[in-house]
């Protein structure tokens, strides 16, 4: 009876070891699943991962998975690929909402990047000098692209902004010379100091409804810039500081518009009542 007892517990031992191998192994393959690029480094906050920098990864075609160790991948880190510059596309996944300061800093290989619908906030310089990219589509899920966003990317020849963007932060777009096009959505309110500064590529651009407030130099030295459309042209003044009542513009003449902005009153806050 002992023996049939000590078989019968010898063989039980045997099957749970091989469950376990079984499901060590099935988690292994839905690792492999995510199809991720190997090597890259990251950082568990919590209950999700932030992804740091290359680590070891080879790769110049870039896929950031949207799961890690079976947890999701919520950001790009600060600096994560900068100075990166063999690196000529990156896949972002759905699971990410935020692009961090200065993410893709000089990469200037890259000539491809898709910004999904899930991401909320392009941090502080996160694309300063990739000077590769040429188009980039900004989804309706942003609604603030930071400081130097797109600063000195020179190849970029057109942007299409979503209308969940709110503020224009200062030098989004500062020496982008190739951009010849922009639309700025009616989601719009703000747009910073030298956002568009040194876009010599432009020749027009149209100021929505809803804008209130344009930096100081924010067209400034876009030397191509023949007109210039204000969807609302009431109540805009002019002024230095913010604090006083500044001095009453007309808008309602294009060509005037663009050399006001790039040249006359490039200096000055432009400001709307109402």
């Amino acid at each position: 009876m002992k023996k049939i007892l000590l078989a019968l517990l010898i063989a039980l031992l045997c099957l749970t070891a091989v469950m376990c191998f079984t499901a060590c192994k099935s988690d292994d393959n839905d690792k492999d699943d995510l199809k991720g690029s190997e090597g890259l480094s990251y950082l568990c906050i919590d209950t999700s991962y932030i992804v740091t920098g290359i680590g070891t990864c080879t790769d110049t075609e870039i896929v950031i998975p949207a799961k890690y160790n079976n947890l999701p991948v919520t950001s790009i880190g600060s600096s994560a690929f900068r100075g990166c510059t063999g690196l000529t596309s990156v896949t972002i996944p759905n699971s990410i909402t935020l692009i961090g300061r200065e993410a893709f800093f000089g990469c200037s290989g890259l000539t491809s990047i898709t910004i999904p619908n899930s991401v909320t906030s392009i941090g502080y310089e996160a694309f300063y000098g990739c000077t590769g990219l040429t188009s980039v589509t900004i989804p309706n899920s942003v609604t603030s692209i930071g400081n130097g966003a797109f600063y000195g990317c020179t190849g970029l020849t057109s942007v299409t902004i979503g209308n969940g963007v709110t503020y224009i932060y200062d030098g989004a777009f500062y020496g982008c010379t190739g951009l010849t096009s922009v639309t700025i959505p009616n989601s719009v309110t703000s747009i910073g100091d030298g956002a568009f500064y040194g876009c010599t590529g432009l020749t027009s651009i149209t100021i929505p409804n809803n804008v209130t407030s344009i930096g100081k130099h924010a067209f400034e030295d876009c030397d191509r810039l023949t007109s210039v459309t204000f969807e609302n042209t009431d109540g805009w003044y002019i002024t230095h500081d913010l604090i006083d009542t500044g001095e009453t513009v007309d808008v309602t003449n294009q060509s005037t518009n663009a050399r006001n902005l790039k040249r006359i009153y490039h200096y000055y806050y432009w400001e709307r009542n109402g």
